[in-house]
C-alpha cells in the first residue's frame, strides 16, 4: 500500500510530466466516473457526444465534407447521418479525417484479424486515456498500482518506456504467442516463487498457460485474472479458473484505441459511456433491439486527433434487455450482454439460421480426443470441420458430434470433417475457431 500510494503520488506524476502524458489525472476521472448515477451517466455522454460531434464536423475535413446538419440539442440524430466508417474507409482516407499533423501523434496498428490491418492516430493524452481506463479494470478486480503483475501481450520488444513501466509497477511481460511449453513452465514456477498476485493478459494465451498448469500438475494461484484481445470462451474460463484458483474477469476493446466494456460484479459487461457511444446495428443499418445479436458500431468521445466516428469494429454483440437487468448492481454504467465475435465467426444457413462459435464449442468441451478444431464454411449449404486429433486418425466420436451439430442448428448442411496436422492461427496469431467466406 505504502508504494501504491508512492507511485500514485510522486512517481507516476513525475513520469507523466516527463513524458507529455497524463495518466493519474485521467486515472482520477475513471474513478470518478464509477461514482455516478445513471442520469449523471447519461447527461456527460451526451455532452461528450455533442462535444465530438461539433469538433469534428468543424476540425475534420473527412466529417466536414459531409454535409450532416448539426443539431445542438440532440446529438444522437446529428451522429445518424454519419455513414458508418469501416477499416478500407479509413485507409483510403485518412489524411482527411485527421484534425492535426500526424508527426505530433502516435501510429496504432490494429492485428490484422478482420484481413485488413487498421492504422489509427492518437495523442499522447488520448493514449494515457486508454490505459488509464484499462488500468481502473485492472482495480476493479483488486489490483493496486505497484502489485505483482504478469502479463501476456502482442510486443516482441519492449520500448525502454515499457520497460521502466514495468520496471516501476512490478511487472513480469511475456509474448502471448511465442512461447514454447518449458517456457511457460518456467514462467509459471517464477510467478509463484515471486509471489506475484495478478495474472492479465489475451483470453487464448491465458487458456494455454492453463492447459501448462494442469498437464504439470504447477500449483500456482492468483489473486485476480483479466482477459482481453480474443473471445473468453466458457471452457476457456472453466479451465483458467481451475487452474489458478481465481474468478476470471472478461474485458472488451480494440487496439484502435477504444476501451468498450469490462466486467466487474456481475456475468455481463459494464459498457464505459463516458468514453464511448456504442450502437448495435443490423446489417442494413438500423438499431437492433436489446436482446438481439447486432454489429458494433463506436464512436469516440476523447480522441479527437483522428475521431473515428460510427466506425464498425467487425464484431457482433448483444445489449442486455432491461427487463434482465439485476435488481442491485455496483455501477450505473449500461450492460452488454455478452460479446459474441467477429461477424466471420458465424457459421450461416440457407434458411437464415445460425451458429455462433458457443455452439461448436458446447459440443467439443466434451471429446478430450480432439486437440484442435475449425470450422470453415465457404458456402451456405455445407462446411469442413478440421480437426487435430490426439491420434492419427479421426476418432469414432465424429459421428455423435455431427449429429449434435446438426440437431443444433435445425437445417440440412453438408458437414465434412477432415484430420490436419496444423490449424493456422488468424492473422494476428489468435486462434480462430470459425473461418467464414460468407
Amino acid at each position: 500500500m505504502v508504494y501504491s500510494n508512492i507511485l500514485e503520488s510522486l512517481i507516476l506524476p513525475t513520469g507523466d510530466v516527463l513524458l507529455g502524458t497524463s495518466f493519474i489525472q485521467q486515472l482520477k476521472k475513471c474513478r470518478n466516473h464509477d461514482s455516478l448515477s445513471e442520469t449523471e451517466l447519461n447527461q456527460l455522454q451526451h455532452f461528450k457526444l455533442n462535444e465530438m460531434l461539433n469538433y469534428v464536423l468543424k476540425n475534420s475535413p473527412y466529417y466536414r465534407d459531409l454535409g450532416i446538419k448539426y443539431y445542438e440539442d440532440d446529438p444522437v440524430s446529428t451522429l445518424k447521418q454519419f455513414p458508418i466508417l469501416t477499416k478500407s474507409k479509413i485507409k483510403e482516407h485518412s489524411n482527411e479525417i485527421l484534425t492535426t499533423s500526424s508527426k505530433k501523434l502516435i501510429k496504432l496498428m490494429s492485428s490484422g484479424s478482420s484481413g485488413i490491418q487498421g492504422e489509427v492516430f492518437l495523442s499522447k493524452r488520448e493514449i494515457s486515456v486508454t490505459r488509464a481506463q484499462q488500468t481502473r479494470w485492472w482495480e476493479w478486480a483488486g489490483y493496486k498500482l505497484g502489485d505483482k503483475l504478469l502479463q501476456t501481450g502482442m510486443s516482441e520488444k519492449r520500448t525502454w518506456v515499457k520497460r521502466i513501466k514495468d520496471l516501476l509497477l512490478k511487472t513480469t511481460y511475456v509474448h502471448a504467442f511465442a512461447l514454447s511449453e518449458q517456457e511457460i513452465f518456467n514462467i509459471l514456477n517464477q510467478a509463484s516463487n515471486k509471489s506475484i498476485r495478478h495474472f492479465y493478459g489475451y483470453a487464448s494465451s491465458l487458456y494455454v498457460f492453463s492447459e501448462v498448469a494442469h498437464k504439470n500438475n504447477i500449483e500456482v494461484s492468483f489473486d485476480s485474472i483479466v482477459s482481453w484481445g480474443d473471445k473468453m470462451f466458457q471452457h476457456y474460463r472453466k479451465n483458467i479458473s481451475t487452474a489458478f484458483k481465481s474468478e476470471v474477469l472478461e474485458t472488451y476493446g480494440c487496439s484502435e484505441g477504444f476501451m468498450i466494456a469490462a466486467q466487474y460484479d456481475l456475468p455481463y459487461l459494464y459498457i464505459m459511456t463516458p468514453w464511448v457511444f456504442l450502437e448495435l446495428l443490423d446489417n442494413d443499418g438500423n438499431e437492433v433491439k436489446d436482446g438481439e445479436i447486432g454489429n458494433v458500431v463506436v464512436t469516440s468521445l476523447f480522441a479527437k486527433s483522428f475521431p473515428l466516428i460510427r466506425y464498425k469494429l467487425g464484431d457482433l454483440a448483444i445489449r442486455l434487455a432491461k427487463e434482465k437487468y439485476p435488481k442491485s448492481r455496483r455501477l450505473n454504467y449500461p450492460l452488454l450482454e455478452k460479446v459474441i465475435g467477429r461477424d466471420t465467426d458465424i457459421v450461416r444457413t440457407k434458411s437464415g439460421k445460425s451458429m455462433i462459435v458457443h455452439s461448436f464449442t458446447g459440443i467439443f468441451e466434451y471429446y478430450p480426443e480432439i486437440k484442435q478444431f475449425q470450422v470453415v464454411q465457404n458456402r451456405l449449404d455445407e462446411i469442413t470441420i478440421y480437426i487435430i486429433p490426439e491420434g492419427s486418425a479421426l476418432p469414432n466420436s465424429i459421428h455423435e458430434i455431427k449429429k449434435k451439430i446438426q440437431k443444433n442448428i435445425g437445417d440440412t448442411i453438408k458437414i465434412t470433417f477432415r484430420k490436419t496436422n496444423e490449424i493456422p492461427p488468424s492473422p494476428s496469431g489468435k486462434p480462430q475457431i470459425i473461418k467464414s467466406t460468407i
